[in-house]
């Protein structure tokens, strides 16, 4: 008598894959983008309205950086030239920048945080200007060198959240950056204030941009700021120190560039 017994596999089934996680990453609506933008085309429709009525452009002949008006106490000009500019292609590049390069921060940065990153830019930028060149000038470009600058802080700072794709944006930022600085060595154009404004950006968001993280377990994860109001302040308040220190020494001729 013969006995078969059946043949026994050591072959199991594999486990089944773990679902992809559900991450939560809230972003804001950059409204400050376009509020900005339509500001800043509305003062410039004012320009030109004023230039073909009375045949002065009266905004910037009160709000462009001049040096010498800087000198005699109009600080105001330190802030003011970013919402003033010379002409359509110069107001297209600057707002089509703006957009590009802003609505995608303010997402991240949050409404007020981009504000203030957009107005110290510009404070960085016309510092350097009011230091380093004696031409009068005007543009939102220091500000926009401000995002530029804060662009590749985030994704340098944020490069494991990012992974591969951090590495490619932050090549293209610094790209982008160094183009159009070696184009603003052209007659004409403030390389100071596009200097500036990229150091005012590259401070602030070093200390005070965003710092993302992840929260909660699996498979339930949220991306949340690890940076809080504090580190804002002090971003903006080492921007604030540094450039305004350089106008002061300006001012009291500590600094005779």
């Amino acid at each position: 008598m013969n006995d078969s017994t059946e043949p026994t596999s050591s072959y199991s089934q594999p486990p089944a894959p773990l679902p992809a996680p559900v991450i939560e990453d809230k972003l804001v609506s950059p409204i400050v983008t376009y509020v900005l933008v339509a500001l800043t085309v509305a003062i410039y429709l004012l320009q030109m309205g004023t230039n073909a009525l009375f045949h002065v452009d009266l905004p910037a002949a009160l709000g462009m950086k001049v040096n010498q008006y800087i000198m005699a106490g109009q600080l105001w000009r330190l802030l003011t030239p970013m919402f003033l500019h010379g002409s359509i292609l110069h107001i297209g590049f600057n707002m089509y920048a703006l957009v590009v390069i802003g609505s995608g921060l303010e997402r991240r940065f949050g409404n007020w945080r981009f504000l203030l990153l957009y107005v110290l830019g510009s404070f960085g930028g016309n510092v350097f200007s009011f230091m380093l060149s004696p031409n009068p000038s005007l543009g939102a470009s220091t500000s926009i060198f401000g995002l530029l600058g804060a662009q590749m802080v985030f994704f340098y700072q944020n490069r494991k959240m990012f992974g591969a794709g951090a590495r490619r944006a932050l090549q293209n930022v610094i790209t982008v950056a160094a183009i159009n600085l070696f184009i603003g060595l052209s007659p004409g154009i403030d390389n100071w204030g596009h200097l500036g404004g990229l150091i005012a950006g590259l401070i602030f968001t070093w200390f005070g941009g965003p710092k993302l993280g992840l929260e909660g377990g699996y498979p339930s994860l949220k991306v949340i700021d690890e940076r809080g109001a504090q580190d804002q302040l002090l971003g903006a308040a080492l921007v604030l120190l540094l450039f305004g220190f350089l106008a002061a020494a300006k001012i009291f001729g500590l600094i005779s560039a």
